[in-house]
């Protein structure tokens, strides 16, 4: 005998089904709050981690800043100190020049000609002045260039006045500088190594002045009078016998 259900089983059933729905729902939506949770917790520490870094970065940065500073500072101080080196050095190098410069103009410029003005720039110097007539600025210019001390001039100027004083012209000269290097300085330096030499011809000279004094002929040999100094003084003892025997 067949059996028939008549209870609401389709009812049930789609209850149950939205129950299970409901179910996956629910432990979807977990899961998913779960997930977001855990990937805010990372970005969060991600976040902190970069801001740490940051700040260290921005304090090493902050220290290579100020050493680049001091470093600047010092770099300054350092071209500060090598401009008064170099200063010094050539205020050492130049302290001679201007005693040179005035001995050089004092030899150099003619009787003729006055200087007035004198002005000294770096490696050049200007030269103001009076002279009696063109020849003897020409005269100056040589004298200059045959200096040393003093190079290539240049005539800036030269006019007559025409007044009545012995010095009618005046000129204007430009000067180039010149030191003297260790060429120069070597000559001097041979000469002055050739001087104690020269004591050393003047034992013939003293021989002679004794040969004179003590009586000697002064026609004696020339050539022989330095290798032979000894042979004079033999022929003085015999010559003083003479005047005793002469007074009885």
């Amino acid at each position: 005998m067949a059996r028939i259900n008549l209870l609401p089983w389709r009812a049930e059933r789609r209850k149950q089904r939205e129950r299970e729905f409901y179910i996956q729902l629910g432990m979807a939506f977990g899961a998913g709050l779960v997930v977001l949770i855990g990937w805010s917790l990372w970005m969060d520490a991600r976040i902190d981690n970069q801001a740490e870094r940051n700040t260290y970065l921005q304090g090493e940065i902050k220290q290579l800043d100020d050493r680049i500073a001091k470093i600047k500072d010092l770099e300054k101080v350092r071209a500060d100190l090598l401009q008064r080196k170099q200063i010094i050095e050539q205020l050492q190098a130049n302290r001679s020049q201007m005693v040179h410069l005035f001995d050089e103009l004092v030899k150099t410029i003619p009787a003729s000609a006055r200087l007035s003005a004198m002005k000294q720039s770096a490696d050049s110097m200007s030269l103001d002045g009076v002279s009696q007539s063109n020849s003897s600025v020409a005269e100056y210019m040589r004298n200059i260039e045959a200096s040393p001390w003093m190079g290539h001039v240049d005539l800036r100027k030269t006019e007559n006045t025409h007044d009545a004083s012995r010095m009618p012209y005046t000129f204007g000269l430009d000067v180039r500088l010149n030191r003297p290097g260790d060429a120069d300085a070597a000559p001097a330096g041979a000469a002055t190594s050739a001087a104690p030499a020269a004591p050393a011809a003047v034992p013939a000279p003293l021989a002679r002045a004794a040969q004179a004094v003590a009586g000697s002929p002064a026609p004696a040999a020339t050539g022989t009078a330095a290798t032979k100094p000894v042979a004079a003084t033999p022929a003085t003892p015999p010559a003083a016998p003479a005047p005793t025997g002469a007074k009885p």
